[in-house]
């Protein structure tokens, strides 16, 4: 293929300097666009390190651990800078450029739009867990292909909770999916996606999440014990179960990414096209 025609996607690495399988999960689904999108990774966190917006087409910037209203005055700084320019290059330019938030990535996109609060839980939410359409969520090409309500794997200290409906409703932003509903317990449902622009939209949840990354998190005898004492063991069992169903986890890993970046790609490719005639 023609390296001109490659499709170059920027990620975003908000981990920390800290291993993490999730990046191995984005490679590998990035690695299905193979020839046609090649990627480079930025040390967001560690080296304030983000790239220039005019040498990339796509991004995708992951979850990661910690507090998301915390930063060290720089990397933060930045980070928020970015976006507000990714922002200005797409109300100024035809060829649009899309942007994934993930987890981390998607809390701290919401407190810099004002879209909600952003609280720390009473607990770790950490698991397979089912995540429900709204009405916007039904028709959104980010869910495609998957069922409602659908599964993936939540793992987060903190939660995007009561949305500013005024906000939204001028910035033109829609929350797109919510988390499952708790009858016995009285406590606001987290929103676990949004709809920023037509060109923005993030996920609460690991959407890149694959069983493999799972279980090789309960290799740690700690983590291990903390989710058994969080859920209970029959729960635990039945969530180990749920890992191997080929309708939640894989069905997310293999839908919700690839929609982002074939919807993504497409649109690029029709507005490259239209200029060129």
């Amino acid at each position: 293929m023609n390296k001109k025609n490659i499709i170059k996607l920027a990620i975003l690495d908000m981990y920390d300097g800290q291993p993490n399988q999730g990046m191995r999960c984005i490679i590998d689904i990035i690695s299905r666009f193979s020839p046609f999108v090649s990627f480079d990774i930025f040390d967001v966190r560690q080296k304030s390190e983000l790239p220039k917006i005019e040498k990339y087409d796509l991004y995708i910037s992951t979850g990661g651990p910690g507090n998301p209203l915390e930063g060290n005055g720089d990397w933060d700084t930045k980070y928020y800078q970015f976006i507000d320019e990714l922002t200005k290059w797409n109300i100024e330019n035809p060829i649009k450029k899309h942007m994934l938030f993930i987890c981390h990535s998607f809390q701290m996109a919401c407190k810099h739009f004002g879209l909600a609060e952003i609280t720390k839980r009473k607990d770790t939410s950490f698991g397979v867990m089912t995540i429900h359409k709204t009405k916007e969520g039904t028709t959104d090409s980010l869910f495609e292909g998957l069922a409602d309500p659908f599964y993936a794997i939540d793992s987060r200290d903190y939660q995007v909770v009561q949305p500013k409906l005024s906000v939204f409703k001028k910035k033109g932003a829609k929350i797109i999916s919510l988390e499952k509903i708790r009858d016995n317990v009285q406590y606001e449902r987290a929103i676990m996606a949004v709809r920023f622009t037509n060109y923005f939209i993030g996920t609460q949840f690991h959407p890149e999440a694959d069983p493999i990354s799972f279980v090789a998190s309960l290799r740690d005898k700690d983590t291990k014990e903390k989710i058994r004492n969080l859920k209970g063991k029959r729960k635990f069992r039945n969530m180990l179960e749920d890992l191997l169903d080929d309708d939640k986890i894989y069905r997310t890993n293999e839908t919700l990414i690839p929609n982002f970046l074939r919807v993504a790609i497409n649109d690029l490719i029709k507005t490259k096209k239209i200029m060129s005639n």
